[in-house]
């Protein structure tokens, strides 16, 4: 799947194309047992989506592993979100508290075979 993103130069009325790739992540529970997809074009990217899935505390992270689909790449994070006052400008059908996703990356595995 690609997102075509329209940018503009100030300099001139020309357009330019840039192709995006999304890239879809698969959650990897500790057994090998895969069940769940979130995408992005970065890992950490689709890593918050699960974080803020997932839970976990900023003193008890949870261990986020994400296939990279058509690789045998596992990217390793450790997760957790926190409930945090809504930002000043939010729209009115925002709650007043949210939660935010937080991940840091801890590795990358490599699989032997699928």
């Amino acid at each position: 799947m690609y997102i075509i993103v329209f940018a503009a130069s100030e300099c001139c009325k020309e357009s330019r194309y840039i192709m995006a790739e999304i890239k879809n992540f698969i959650l990897r529970n500790k057994n090998g047992s895969e069940d769940g997809v979130f995408t992005g074009r970065q890992p950490r990217q689709a890593a918050l989506k699960a974080a803020n899935r997932i839970g976990g505390t900023k003193d008890k992270p949870v261990e986020i592993r994400l296939r990279e689909r058509g690789t045998k790449k596992v990217h390793i994070f450790k997760g957790w979100k926190e409930e945090i006052e809504a930002p000043k400008n939010k729209p009115s059908w925002m709650p007043e508290k949210i939660n935010k996703p937080f991940v840091k990356k801890v590795g990358i595995e490599k699989l032997e075979k699928l």
